[in-house]
């Protein structure tokens, strides 16, 4: 049978005088905004595609779906006591149940919009994700908080949560891919719900929010997300090195071994997430934090901060050295770094999410790199101030210039390589004092 000639090809082509009905049309922003909602969403807000806010992430984007025009951007909210309880599996069960109401969302909007010959695509909430670019690229289709921003859903507090301006941050994200124009596009808002009040840094039990509004990626990523991500990586190496199940147990406890079954079973659960839990911000939060300041420690904060639990942290890090120091009665575990590199590519865009400026402080240097082999590049790395900057090229004098193949430098990081043999090898050479590699070694624990 010809091509032609197939039922469903002449069908099609006999509707609307033969030509295939395709919707070029500018979406009506009231009319999309009022389906997003009736889908369940609690706020909507639209961004077009060239908006400089997406400049990062536009050409992951449009390799998801080339046809992307308009992103839709929508929040929805979670309960707020489940949050703030110190029983985790409660909080982690608000988690799980409002993120499957964002994937349903998208799912039912995507569905309408299709029903009317408009192209869309929902990518995920947070999981399933993109796992075979761990850790070396981007794991998710597209990154949803510069997206609600740029919508006007809110803004980002100082805990790196967006806020928005009524629901506070005890709300999930999601994002709708269409291949079509919007009458309006949203703006961000006139101002950042955060108030600053430092509540968050008070209960991190990381210390991974700083006073001055810095980030520590590594502290929050080790403990949080322990039974996500990397920190499986990490179980599953502990199992493979014990000799036996008595070894094991010395390395993993059976809470441990339970805790990590739970996650797999039924869904990646958060060790903390306490800044949310303790964030007073947006308009239908902050009645009780205004009228008993008090009352909201004792009962939001407190708990949390006098909770007796296990705090994953990497041996030697700015993690291990505030918890120590702030929290006492909580157990420090020593655990791997899941978050290394297997290219210098890899290595160079990761490093600032592993810098520990605790650790860096008094060290001002210019290091700079010159990787060889399969990959050759070079690279400039300035720590100053407990800063850390990372630049193309050779930038600058260097106080310690450092020469490496590109194969042994990455497996010296994984622990698969000894830089000894390399520098034995020729594989590995310093201009400069040995002393400013070993500072540039303690801001990286492991």
């Amino acid at each position: 049978m010809k091509f032609d000639d197939h039922a469903t090809v002449k069908h099609v082509r006999s509707l609307a005088n033969g030509e295939h009905p395709r919707v070029q049309e500018i979406l009506d922003a009231e009319w999309l905004r009022q389906l997003v909602l009736d889908a369940g969403a609690d706020d909507v807000g639209f961004v077009e595609i060239g908006r400089p806010a997406l400049d990062d992430q536009r050409a992951d984007i449009l390799h998801a779906f080339p046809r992307t025009q308009t992103l839709i951007a929508f929040v929805v909210r979670m309960n707020r006591e489940p949050i703030r309880t110190t029983a985790r599996s409660v909080a982690n069960l608000e988690f799980h149940h409002t993120g499957d109401q964002v994937n349903d969302v998208g799912r039912s909007v995507v569905r309408a919009l299709e029903d009317r010959g408009i192209r869309a695509m929902n990518p995920a909430m947070g999981f399933p994700m993109e796992m075979d670019n761990f850790p070396e690229r981007k794991m998710w289709v597209v990154s949803y908080k510069p997206v609600a921003v740029a919508a006007g859903l809110g803004m980002m507090g100082i805990h790196r949560n967006v806020i928005h301006q009524k629901f506070g941050n005890f709300i999930l994200l999601g994002a709708i891919l269409v291949a079509a124009p919007v009458s309006a596009y949203g703006q961000p808002i006139s101002y950042n719900p955060c108030l600053e009040c430092k509540l968050c840094v008070a209960a991190c039990p990381v210390g991974a929010i700083t006073p001055n509004g810095d980030f520590n990626f590594s502290a929050c990523y080790t403990h949080n997300y322990r039974e996500f991500l990397g920190g499986f990586t990490d179980w599953v190496e502990q199992i493979a090195d014990s000799r036996d199940a008595v070894e094991y147990r010395t390395r993993v406890s059976d809470s441990e071994s339970a805790s990590m079954w739970q996650s797999l079973s039924f869904g990646p659960n958060y060790k903390a997430a306490y800044c949310l839990s303790v964030c007073p911000a947006g308009e239908d939060v902050i009645g009780d934090y205004l009228a008993d300041r008090q009352s909201h420690l004792k009962e939001n904060v407190r708990p949390l901060q006098d909770k007796q639990e296990t705090i994953y942290v990497l041996k030697s890090s700015d993690a291990e050295e505030h918890v120590a120091k702030r929290f006492p009665h909580k157990t420090i575990k020593h655990v791997g770094n899941s978050l290394r590199p297997a290219t210098v590519e890899g290595f160079l865009n990761s490093v600032q999410h592993v810098f520990q400026p605790g650790k860096s402080a008094g060290l001002n240097a210019v290091y700079h790199f010159t990787f060889t082999g399969s990959e050759q590049k070079l690279a400039t790395i300035e720590i100053r101030d407990r800063k850390i900057t990372i630049r193309n090229g050779h930038i600058g004098k260097p106080d310690l210039h450092i020469f490496a193949d590109s194969d042994t430098w990455t497996g010296f990081l994984r622990k698969e390589r000894n830089i000894v043999w390399a520098i034995i090898r020729r594989k590995f050479r310093l201009k400069g004092p040995l002393k400013l590699l070993l500072a540039f070694g303690r801001c990286f624990p492991q």
